[in-house]
């Protein structure tokens, strides 16, 4: 288990509560315990709003659950799920010495509105901070057997930026983008809770991951139908906005550095159902042309060499973009006076001399300004939004890339060596086909170069793009793609 102050201190860091980042800790091992598990790793499906934040995009709210879509429904048991969960607790409290143990485990197994079983578990631990007097934190898990998976699943490696994380990390098995987009969509049509108008407001405004409107409505709609309802619609929420408002800042204020105004976040409904009904997305403005050789730095998990306080208004400024806030700066100018400066953040570069440069609008002066990273002497993020004037490059390019899933023994990263999981052995390399029977059988996923817009085809579901020529002659180096449609 890492030491308390590592906790505190990236706490710190995000500006969170200890107990926060603590639980965030706790939920990435349980990730890999329950992948570990050959009894349920090839047929638990993660997502949801932590498969957002440990999958997908680490800039995200913190979450407190995990939701798993269980394509066997017989692991709908007690006995089964206590047995397991308690091989799962003992794995992880072997590797990293968090107690989980299996009679602070409990399991209900109800009858869903639908008439179906689901389960709600609720793992009790200990961990770096947690209090060794009183009750328990807790992890709440939410298991079903009645949705409708219309992608398939995809493997996808588990932010986990913690000094104890593997060697060659963790994955986890879930569901694909744009299902996890559709999911959330549904739930804000059946459920109007703040924390799904937040996700799926932030997921449409993240434009270089945002897919094409046809094959979103597509899955959104086998989803609807699946549950019954209607598709959502703006006018369908509208009885619902004095609750959301009501209810903002109980449900969101600490999964957040600093809870954005829920206005914000209402005000892009009516753009985001436009483009879900087949209209014009939000253009893009361009990136902001800095000086020549300057070199974007937007990594998954961004560590610069500054100090720690300077990191911290780093994730200041980094969690103000991704959710359109203005962030006031404390800043030491050349002459070493020191002011207060409202701005636009946009992005963070670094010269080729060696500085790094925070490009912003600064609201004051109604003008470019370029501020030095080490002149930065505090970041508070306001409550006042603002329309992007630049591509926000404070975020990274898009969800990470991803492999397809499929029901396979874990790594030999996450496997017990202990035997508690069974005999120790490597990973089984996936099966492949011969391209004569993948032409003949499943569904062509196609695939389009977000630079280039040329399209590609593949039988199985992987967004990676190789570098290739353009239709034009040119060349685009290898990225991330998106999904724009899937073909039977």
């Amino acid at each position: 288990m890492i030491d308390r102050r590592e906790i505190l201190a990236e706490a710190e860091r995000l500006t969170l509560l200890p107990n926060v980042v603590e639980k965030d800790y706790v939920l990435g091992w349980m990730l890999a315990g329950i992948y570990a598990h050959p009894d349920i790793s090839g047929s638990w499906v993660f997502k949801g709003g932590t498969c957002l934040k440990k999958c997908w995009f680490e800039t995200y709210r913190f979450s407190e659950d995990l939701d798993f879509t269980l394509t066997d429904a017989a692991h709908l048991d007690g006995t089964f799920l206590k047995r397991v969960f308690g091989e799962v607790g003992q794995w992880i409290y072997d590797r990293t010495g968090i107690e989980i143990p299996a009679d602070k485990q409990n399991f209900d197994i109800y009858q869903n509105p639908r008439g179906t079983i689901s389960c709600e578990g609720k793992i009790s631990y200990l961990g770096p901070v947690s209090p060794r007097s009183g009750g328990w934190p807790r992890i709440k898990l939410d298991l079903t057997a009645d949705e409708r998976l219309v992608l398939p699943p995809v493997e996808v490696a588990v932010y986990h930026p913690y000094s104890d994380a593997p060697e060659g990390g963790f994955t986890a098995r879930a569901y694909a983008y744009e299902e996890v987009f559709a999911e959330k969509t549904r739930a804000l049509a059946e459920r109007t809770r703040p924390r799904d108008l937040y996700d799926v407001i932030n997921l449409f405004r993240n434009e270089e991951a945002r897919p094409t409107s046809t094959v979103m409505i597509d899955v959104l709609k086998q989803k609807c139908e699946h549950k019954g309802i209607d598709l959502p619609t703006l006018v369908a929420l509208e009885p619902h906005r004095e609750t959301l408002a009501g209810s903002w800042s109980n449900m969101l204020k600490h999964q957040l550095p600093s809870l954005p105004p829920w206005e914000s976040f209402w005000d892009g409904l009516p753009a985001f159902f436009d483009w879900l009904a087949g209209g014009q997305a939000p253009v893009v403005p361009a990136a902001y042309v800095g000086g020549q050789g300057e070199t974007v730095l937007r990594e998954r998990a961004l560590r610069l060499p500054i100090a720690p306080a300077r990191q911290a208004h780093v994730e200041v400024i980094r969690f103000a973009a991704a959710n359109r806030l203005l962030v006031e700066l404390d800043y030491r100018d050349v002459e070493g006076q020191r002011t207060t400066r409202i701005v636009e953040p946009y992005s963070l570069r670094q010269t080729q001399a060696g500085d790094i440069i925070l490009h912003t609008h600064d609201i004051g002066k109604n003008a470019h300004r370029g501020l030095r990273l080490d002149r930065i002497e505090g970041a508070r993020v306001t409550n006042r939004s603002f329309t992007p004037r630049h591509q926000i490059e404070l975020t990274p390019t898009g969800p990470v890339a991803v492999a397809p899933s499929t029901a396979r023994a874990p790594s030999t990263a996450t496997r017990s060596t202990s035997g508690l999981f069974g005999t120790a052995r490597p990973a089984r390399a996936p099966v492949r086909r011969s391209p004569a029977r993948l032409s003949a059988s499943g569904p062509t996923y196609v695939i389009q170069c977000p630079i280039c817009q040329k399209k590609f085809n593949r039988k199985s579901y992987d967004t990676r793009l190789n570098a290739h020529k353009n239709d034009w002659g040119g060349q685009c180096s290898g990225r991330t793609g998106y999904l724009v449609d899937t073909r039977y």
